[in-house]
């Protein structure tokens, strides 16, 4: 089968296509035929190794010291299964699945295994391979933050770098559990965010949202770039401050400022499959879309790096997966 491989860190020049052996399904696994998937900041990241200083040696341990051992990217997939394990009782050959392998990675490939018990599920029945494949990170992600922020019907909630792929899910969720939303990002991606929902749009190359004098029941910020003092301020009583990209010394502020009435919230988000097929419930109850900006072959998979590595993307940047090769 074909897949996008780098055997170094770098820049996306470090990324190949490549044929590598077609995986087999062990007895409690499904093989997927993937026909889309995504880049995300995330996997970017993975590929250069631009993380915080305290995250990089932890992240190297993980992935390999010196080159890369999982030599394929990708966190998240949409496609169909070919071929079940002999235990597995959930799914079947031609179900159309969508998942999030995680750190799993190897979704950037024709294929990959899933066991039955991972983060899988029925694909929504109105969504193309493409949309679906956006869902799960950024879909669950949100959803993690704002269940720990107990949004409530009738708060006022502000996301701060809504426009990218925890962010457009995070809007639209934050509006379907009743909230008041104002979203802040670059200019080109106002009229995007109300499109989804937003109620209120902040560019913040124009306006500093910790300085002009609104309060808020939750404040998510999904880029950890807010002031941690200002944001804590524009708290209102018993708020609550999330934080999906948290600095050390936010941490560390933040367990000081939880002993008081304002919550400071962060940490990986928990996937639980159930939380997947929440979120494919409300898609197709019409509650929640995927908002894609661009999409590029799996051949160009190195220019969509190059764009995203912009941080310019609006929503996500997905992978469309061709099945024209003899596997």
């Amino acid at each position: 089968m074909k897949a996008m491989v780098y055997t170094e860190y770098g820049s996306p020049d470090v990324l190949q296509l490549k044929e590598v052996e077609k995986p087999t399904p062990s007895d409690n696994e499904v093989l997927i035929r993937i026909d889309a998937t995504t880049v995300t900041a995330a996997d970017c990241e993975l590929r250069s190794l631009k993380l915080p200083i305290w995250l990089r040696l932890p992240i190297r341990i993980y992935l390999g010291l010196i080159r890369p051992g999982n030599k394929i990217l990708g966190q998240e997939l949409a496609g169909e299964i070919e071929a079940v394990g002999k235990d597995v009782k959930q799914f079947r050959n031609g179900d159309q699945v969508f998942a999030s392998t995680g750190l799993g990675l190897g979704t950037h490939a024709e294929y990959t295994c899933l066991p039955e018990s991972g983060m899988l599920a029925i694909k929504p029945a109105n969504m193309t391979y493409e949309e679906a494949a956006a869902v799960p990170l950024g879909g669950l992600n949100a959803l993690h933050f704002l269940r720990k922020g107990n949004v409530q019907s009738g708060q006022k909630v502000l996301i701060n770098g809504a426009g990218g792929s925890i962010g457009t899910f995070a809007v639209q969720l934050a509006r379907y559990f009743g909230a008041e939303v104002t979203a802040v990002d670059s200019t080109g991606k106002l009229d995007m965010l109300r499109s989804i929902g937003a109620d209120h749009v902040i560019a913040y190359t124009q306006e500093d949202f910790t300085r002009n004098g609104e309060t808020y029941d939750v404040i998510f910020d999904v880029v950890g770039k807010s002031s941690f003092t200002r944001s804590v301020r524009s708290l209102k009583h018993n708020g609550r401050y999330l934080l999906a990209n948290p600095r050390p010394s936010q941490m560390v502020r933040g367990l000081w400022t939880s002993r008081s009435s304002k919550k400071v919230i962060f940490g990986a988000a928990s996937e639980k499959n159930e939380d997947l097929i929440f979120l494919k419930d409300l898609i197709e109850a019409g509650k929640i879309q995927s908002v894609i900006d661009r999409r590029y072959p799996l051949e160009h998979i190195a220019e969509a790096h190059r764009y995203v590595d912009t941080g310019h993307k609006k929503g996500n940047v997905v992978i469309a997966v061709e099945h024209n090769i003899k596997n």
